[in-house]
């Protein structure tokens, strides 16, 4: 009636009784389960989204309950929304009738600085914005609207590539007065190794907790290196790294920023790459490809335009904690995850304030 194994195992171990019982049981179990899958199909439905051409292996795969799923940040920016107040001629500005006006600001009107006061207040967490004009957070208040205002004039074709989004100072701070997911220097990691160990093979948030280099973030996104790989053919003649083609060494910090753009933006290496064509610059990429490109060149000028010279007025504890150096931005500082900042919400539109440096747009 039973299997020999069965008959076998009850002579040699008449007191391990339930051994084979949980063997079969857990055989059985996994049986059931994927003749269920088979049956009725996944219960975490996927859907892809397609990258780039057909039968190529571009695409993204998502789970539809993720996909359902809004950014919660979302509901808090909506709530800190409200309409612009078109003006009709003759109002007081608020360069007349308030103090401590940022730069660029001074011709509002009065309603308008006031609600985009109230906004900016709850966006960075900060309710006395502006009060004082002695406060460090003051002076770094009026380089920042200054930096929101060219992120949308100048990088238009980064923020805007698919449809109006924009920013403002919610799509990085959240709340806070220091935005997650910033960075500072930290390489060399270990001071008494000598070489290459000394920037990778350890445990940082930089290289995301991977053993590649932890320095890929300031070398690209701060110092403004060129970011390549190593030559594709065998024995090239010349010394890696001196003669027109990447070292190992680069070729591995590449790789660590392509990692942290993956995980900032939650998609994988073909969102932007065509995987039969991967090193292909042109014809054989997808659009992304040419926005995230873009977007690395707008952190590069943001960073050493607006945030690197922060170090001279933010006080210490807002420092670096190896070279007390300013707070800096990379991609996850604004998508935190998500392929567009707040899934795509257009934050910019009742927010013309910060849309451009010649004057808000009310659309009269």
């Amino acid at each position: 009636m039973f299997p020999k194994w069965f008959d076998k195992w009850n002579r040699e171990n008449p007191k391990e009784i339930f051994g084979p019982a949980i063997a079969i049981s857990v055989v059985g179990g996994a049986v059931f389960a994927a003749a269920l899958l088979v049956s009725f199909g996944q219960p975490y439905a996927t859907e892809s989204l397609q990258t780039g051409p057909r039968g190529t292996g571009m695409s993204v795969p998502e789970f539809k309950v993720d996909l359902a799923q809004p950014d919660p940040d979302i509901e808090a920016f909506l709530a800190s929304t409200s309409d612009p107040v078109p003006p009709q001629g003759g109002e007081q500005t608020a360069g007349e009738a308030r103090e401590n006006v940022p730069p660029g600001l001074e011709d509002l009107t009065v309603a308008n600085y006031d609600r985009l006061l109230a906004a900016m207040r709850e966006w960075v967490g900060i309710p006395n914005l502006f009060d004082d004009l002695d406060s460090y957070q003051t002076s770094v208040g009026y380089l920042m609207i200054g930096m929101t205002q060219a992120i949308n004039e100048e990088w238009a074709g980064h923020v805007n590539a698919n449809k109006e989004v924009g920013v403002t100072c919610y799509t990085c701070h959240r709340g806070q007065a220091v935005p997650s997911n910033v960075w500072y220097r930290i390489s060399p990691v270990n001071e008494n190794v000598e070489g290459w160990s000394a920037n990778q093979n350890r445990v940082t948030m930089q290289s995301q907790y991977t053993s590649l280099p932890s320095d890929a973030l300031e070398k690209y996104l701060l110092d403004g290196e060129a970011i390549n790989v190593h030559d594709l053919e065998s024995r090239v003649a010349g010394v890696p790294g001196q003669d027109d083609y990447a070292s190992i060494q680069a070729t591995e910090r590449t790789y660590s920023l392509m990692n942290y753009v993956s995980n900032s933006l939650g998609v994988n290496c073909l969102f932007c790459h065509n995987s039969r064509a991967f090193y292909s610059a042109s014809g054989q990429i997808t659009p992304q490809w040419a926005t995230a490109t873009l977007g690395i060149q707008m952190v590069l000028d943001l960073n050493n335009t607006y945030l690197a010279p922060l170090d001279g007025i933010l006080p210490e504890h807002r420092l670096g904690p190896v070279y007390a150096d300013a707070p800096k931005a990379a991609c996850k500082t604004c998508h935190k995850g998500y392929q567009q900042p707040l899934q795509g919400t257009n934050v910019i539109a009742d927010w013309p304030e910060l849309a451009s440096t010649d004057g808000p747009d009310y659309g009269n």
